[in-house]
């Protein structure tokens, strides 16, 4: 699972072994509080994260939150990590702390480049309609991909048709996308009755960006990895004025995935969607785990 959020204390004893039940790695996202930018503090994280998964095989591959590193301080990381993860100021949970200009902090984005480091990004602007927001921020991924061309840059959670067009356009951009993008469109959200627990950033979108996800996915398009962003927050942060972003989705992603591609005939590609990909993107070999699928009914 190539984008998960686990937090820290209870929160990560609880959700952790959910997700390593199933998965045999995950790409653990650094925007906790205080963030996780320093190696002292990525290596109590990574500790923590080994413990809470102990009963289970699961790598985890940590991330650092983006700030302007210098060459030392990335030298210090570089063996520790798998990316650095930019979020832009505000656009999600725990960003206030991102970055607020791009062009400020390329020298980052150098070093990085010239040290194998690949860059995560949310790709949200943080202005605009809510519903344009990640397409206003294409065009920085393309002037990244081209600035940078050695840089792998990975467009974490797309949600729309033009994000599966861009991946096509430069050698260095690949991309993750969730089991609730493949599903659900805006209207599952505040169709009705608001559905808070489908509430995420970036937002759900229209049927046509859904069915380009998940045709891209169900085809195992070879630059589209699986990761669920599934982001835990206690039920009082959800059912309230004032939602958390977030769709939690660790302990039922691989059945539901399983049912989806099985449903639309897919699912000898499934294997290569869930870890092929994403094994050859970061060249990364986790410990084999074997997972039985059974067509059986299960309540969610």
């Amino acid at each position: 699972d190539m984008h998960l959020h686990f937090r820290e204390g209870s929160m990560l004893e609880l959700v952790a072994p959910l997700s390593a039940a199933h998965f045999a790695g995950g790409v653990i996202m650094p925007n906790l509080v205080p963030p996780v930018d320093n190696i002292n503090r990525l290596n109590v994280y990574r500790s923590a994260v080994i413990d809470a998964c102990r009963d289970h095989t699961f790598t985890p591959y940590m991330t650092i939150f983006f700030r302007d590193y210098n060459e030392s301080e990335l030298s210090t990381f570089q063996d520790q990590i798998i990316g650095v993860k930019l979020y832009p100021a505000g656009a999600t949970t725990h960003s206030e702390g991102g970055v607020r200009s791009i062009k400020e902090v390329e020298s980052t984005i150098k070093i990085m480049e010239e040290m194998g480091i690949p860059l995560l990004v949310h790709g949200e602007n943080t202005d605009g309609y809510v519903m344009d927001r990640e397409g206003l921020f294409l065009p920085t991924y393309a002037v990244l991909a081209e600035r940078f061309p050695k840089l792998k840059i990975v467009m974490e959670h797309i949600t729309t048709r033009e994000a599966i067009t861009l991946l096509d356009r430069f050698e260095n951009l690949f991309a993750t996308v969730t089991l609730q993008h493949l599903i659900i469109t805006l209207d599952d959200v505040i169709g009705g009755l608001l559905n808070p627990h489908l509430f995420c950033k970036p937002i759900a979108k229209r049927p046509e960006d859904r069915d380009a996800l998940l045709s891209a996915a169900l085809s195992a398009h070879p630059k589209l990895m699986f990761g669920s962003d599934s982001a835990p927050h206690p039920v009082n942060d959800k059912e309230c004025c004032g939602c958390a972003a977030g769709v939690f989705t660790a302990p039922i992603a691989l059945p539901m995935l399983a049912e989806l591609f099985a449903q639309n005939n897919a699912i000898d590609r499934l294997q290569t969607f869930v870890s092929d990909t994403a094994r050859a993107v970061y060249d990364i070999a986790p410990r084999t785990k074997k997972i039985v699928l059974r067509n059986e009914a299960q309540l969610i």
